[in-house]
């Protein structure tokens, strides 16, 4: 057991990159040693190459990209981030770049492409053969983030009344077959997508077995303008592997494989987490001070007004605080506690919207699950707070005040952090783009009012 959990240990370092490659690639650098520099990136993964010079700084990055060019292939530029993929597309010959994109397939250089300035997509576009050029161009046609974008060309497609025998010599008799596919896709006489068969059935079967009779269940095709986070959401409710692509006419254009369904999957999670922390949808770490700047001042305004409004509150009770000083001590307690409690239920909810697990259907029992959590939460501090009120400043009311507040606050966080997100979204606003905002608002003011008000009432 002793030497398994050891091997297991081993192999979960391997899948980070080793800090000392790094320290390597700059000894390297520093003596110019293109050969020790080609000798270490040989052996990576393209994703691992990527992350290399996504932790080097830019001049680092250009003195690999001049002496290690050759290394360098369109899969390492699908996987960098996308303001270093302009970086390097830039710095490297016109040459190594088109050398890179032609290894990829549409889909991979549809996604190098729509990100980038005009000039360098023509460049990158004039280096693809005729055909490859005409499906990134039809595949650029189609809005931005749509299954158009993010479907592959390459298609393993056969009439819907072949067997076994004729779909395995026609697919032996192809000169280029995609790099990756799962399914064969059977069509009628109009293109029109009819199901598919996974290639473990169709290579475990007799020849003479018609496709109809292998057909899979998950068969879903996805129509062409269909939004990416749609069908992300499809492939990880369906367990799907690939699924084919139709337009208007119902005509198969495109197939989407499961790796690029969940790149779309990791991206949304990743841009709701963003959000809802309030620094924008594509922050990276070798984003420049000045961008990174621009994208975290606005969210910080926004909590300026919010703290504003809190104060406002706050000011309100001026006479009142005069009198208990203890309450400027014991209040931000009752704020924290209800910010910590809104984030919390706002959170869930943020994820059971992107999920499609929150609906109208189930909202109300939502609600009445937070409140009862908020309540019963907050029964429990109030029962913790009541007493150290009370021990702390030796004031029994005290203590009441800071229970009943800390109850009200609770509940009021746990309704916020459902309600404020499934209103937004019903106004057509991303949820994780602004609630975060409207919640602490909530908390706070209420927070506030609640506490210093009943204070008010039962202390003067």
């Amino acid at each position: 057991m002793a030497d398994t959990l050891f091997d297991q240990d081993d192999q979960e370092e391997d899948f980070a990159l080793d800090r000392s490659l790094v320290d390597e690639v700059r000894l390297a650098l520093a003596t110019a040693d293109k050969a020790r520099l080609e000798e270490i990136f040989e052996p990576l993964h393209a994703a691992d190459l990527a992350d290399m010079l996504e932790q080097v700084d830019q001049r680092e990055r250009r003195e690999i990209l001049l002496l290690a060019r050759d290394v360098f292939d369109g899969e390492i530029l699908s996987e960098l981030d996308e303001s270093l993929r302009e970086e390097a597309i830039e710095f490297l010959p016109d040459d190594v770049v088109s050398e890179a994109v032609r290894e990829l397939e549409t889909d991979d250089v549809v996604d190098l492409v729509e990100d980038l300035d005009e000039p360098q997509q023509e460049a990158i576009l004039d280096a693809l053969e005729d055909a490859d050029r005409v499906a990134v161009e039809q595949a650029l046609a189609w809005p931005e983030e749509s299954a158009g974008r993010l479907m592959q060309r390459e298609i393993v497609a056969a009439p819907e009344h072949w067997n076994v025998g004729q779909t395995i010599d026609f697919l032996r008799n192809q000169d280029e077959l995609p790099e990756q596919f799962y399914h064969v896709i059977m069509v009628d006489p109009r293109l029109k997508p009819t199901g598919y068969v996974t290639l473990g059935k169709l290579l475990g079967a007799a020849r003479e077995i018609p496709l109809t009779e292998l057909c899979e269940d998950t068969f879903r095709p996805i129509r062409v303008t269909q939004p990416e986070e749609d069908v992300a959401y499809a492939f990880n409710q369906y367990h799907l592997i690939s699924a084919p692509v139709v337009d208007e006419d119902d005509r198969l254009v495109g197939v989407i494989t499961i790796d690029d369904a969940m790149v779309v999957l990791d991206e949304e999670h990743e841009e709701d987490i963003l959000r809802l922390a309030g620094v924008g949808e594509a922050t990276s770490l070798s984003d420049r001070v000045i961008e990174t700047t621009k994208t975290r001042f606005p969210w910080l305004f926004v909590n300026l007004i919010t703290a504003i409004l809190a104060s406002l509150v706050i000011a309100q009770f001026e006479a009142t605080i005069a009198q208990f000083v203890a309450l400027a001590v014991l209040m931000p307690i009752v704020a924290s506690m209800g910010g910590n409690a809104g984030t919390q239920a706002l959170t869930v909810a943020v994820r059971a919207l992107a999920t499609k697990d929150l609906t109208s259907s189930n909202l109300w029992r939502v609600i009445k699950r937070e409140t009862l959590v908020g309540l019963a939460n907050g029964l429990a501090f109030a029962l913790i707070m009541g007493v150290v009120g009370w021990i702390w400043f030796g004031q029994p009311m005290l203590g009441a005040v800071l229970a009943i507040a800390m109850v009200v606050n609770l509940v009021i966080a746990g309704l916020a952090g459902i309600l404020v997100p499934v209103s937004l979204e019903k106004l057509g606003v991303d949820p994780a783009l602004a609630s975060g905002a409207f919640v602490t608002t909530v908390t706070d003011v209420v927070g506030f009012f609640a506490f210093l008000g009943l204070a008010g009432w039962m202390l003067l």
